[in-house]
């Protein structure tokens, strides 16, 4: 693990509960603490991050249909939790809908260093959101986490904010869906957290199924997006390269695709050779760092944590030479998904009204979208996920080299090295070096 970096002067635990959504409608409760630790008076011990979550959409049934990525934790405590009381040097309390519970703008900007380039960049830039289905509520809840964390208005009144249907109709909209609304709130907080000047376009697909998803990415790209985050996946099929160049084959447009949520294994649209595969990580804070954090691969169990692995139809893109996979390897970089060190995400459609906290490699993809949308347009012709080839083994990226999200039979597919591997490809941000060209 790279401990110092020149631009700027874990342990976890999780469990799941079956049933969980019955948990956490209104508050995160303090529950399964028992072999976490507590913390000690006057912040002498920090708690361990140990949560429950639940899946916001149902596991597609079939092949050519996708399931959102997004994880709602429902109980017990997060990183920043433990973290803010520890600070405090008291124990943990249970959170309430009232108040964040996970990360917000300034924690995810100082993590990647992107606090400067926020501040100053992105205006003009427009970050698409795909995903399935209607939020009724989405640009009233992207409301409320903007002005929470002291981020600028972004509405449709005054053009930052705008939402179509797959065929770009402002008026007809597909029908509404919780669990997929809490997947469009979580994406359109982190695209906020990360790149606070940029406008987002929200275009919504009238079903999960990939035709209709990627009919909702051409028509991003159509309405002028060079940013297009897709947080969601189902099975690998043979239908992928006939996907691939109908849908996600677009130059000069960085197409970032969560890796998947159920460890080690390639899932599709992370797998096509045009996108930028987004793996996700555990993320703390680490004093004893220069960087001041530390990440390892997400890993929750053998079936809960990051995707990665070796596509079995998709064909190897020129700037990827890893020689363990002679197709299309997964990932190319990775940004925080561990929902026991997630983030704060504002919803109200389906679920009571607040605050919650949120993982999955839905998060990590509409952040590395946004890092995209800081280092500005992508040269005529580019492929963006070629960039961070470029800028491997530098201090434009944090190593990732501890963890892993299953077992393989080549180890790097599955388990973090020094430079390149698969569940959390070059590594995180650092700055917006690596993601510009």
């Amino acid at each position: 693990m790279r401990t110092s970096l020149p631009q700027r002067p874990s342990a976890r635990g999780t469990w799941r509960r079956a049933g969980a959504a019955a948990v956490g409608a209104a508050a995160l409760v303090l529950a399964g603490l028992g072999g976490a630790g507590s913390a000690q008076a006057h912040g002498t011990a920090k708690v361990t991050p140990h949560v429950s979550w639940t899946r916001a959409c149902a596991t597609p049934t079939k092949a050519g249909v996708a399931a959102c990525n997004a994880k709602r934790v429902t109980g017990g405590v997060t990183e920043y939790m433990a973290e803010k009381a520890f600070a405090k040097g008291v124990s943990p309390e249970a959170a309430t809908a009232s108040t964040p519970s996970g990360f917000g703008p300034t924690d995810l900007q100082a993590a990647y260093g992107l606090t400067a380039a926020a501040s100053s960049t992105g205006s003009g830039e427009t970050i698409a959101i795909v995903d399935a289905y209607n939020d009724p509520n989405a640009e009233a809840d992207l409301a409320t986490y903007r002005s929470y964390y002291g981020l600028s208005a972004c509405t449709t009144a005054n053009g930052c904010f705008k939402k179509v249907s797959q065929t770009g109709s402002t008026t007809s909209l597909p029908s509404s869906d919780s669990g997929w609304a809490e997947e469009i709130s979580l994406d359109l907080d982190m695209a906020s957290a990360i790149c606070p000047k940029c406008n987002i376009l929200l275009v919504e697909a009238k079903s999960a199924t990939m035709a209709n998803l990627g009919t909702a990415v051409n028509e991003a790209v159509t309405l002028g997006a060079k940013y297009v985050s897709n947080s969601y996946g189902g099975s690998e099929s043979s239908s992928d390269t006939s996907y691939d160049s109908s849908y996600f084959k677009h130059t000069g447009v960085a197409i970032t695709v969560s890796a998947g949520d159920e460890g080690y294994g390639a899932e599709y649209p992370a797998a096509s050779q045009y996108v930028t595969a987004v793996g996700g990580t555990a993320l703390a804070k680490a004093a004893s760092t220069t960087r001041g954090w530390t990440e390892s691969v997400w890993k929750t169990s053998s079936s809960e944590g990051t995707g990665s692995g070796c596509s079995s139809y998709d064909t190897k893109p020129s700037w990827q030479t890893d020689t363990g996979c002679s197709k299309r390897t997964v990932s190319d970089v990775a940004a925080v998904a561990d929902p026991a060190t997630g983030v704060a995400v504002y919803d109200s459609y389906g679920i009571t009204a607040g605050w919650y906290t949120f993982g999955g490699t839905s998060a990590s993809a509409p952040i590395i979208a946004g890092v995209y949308a800081l280092g500005g347009t992508p040269s005529s012709g580019s492929y963006p996920a070629k960039f961070p080839y470029t800028a491997a083994s530098t201090s434009a990226l944090n190593d990732v080299t501890s963890g892993n999200n299953g077992t393989c039979s080549t180890s790097y597919l599955c388990t973090a090295t020094t430079g390149y591997d698969g569940p959390t490809g070059w590594g995180t941000p650092e700055g917006v070096t690596a993601f510009t060209g």
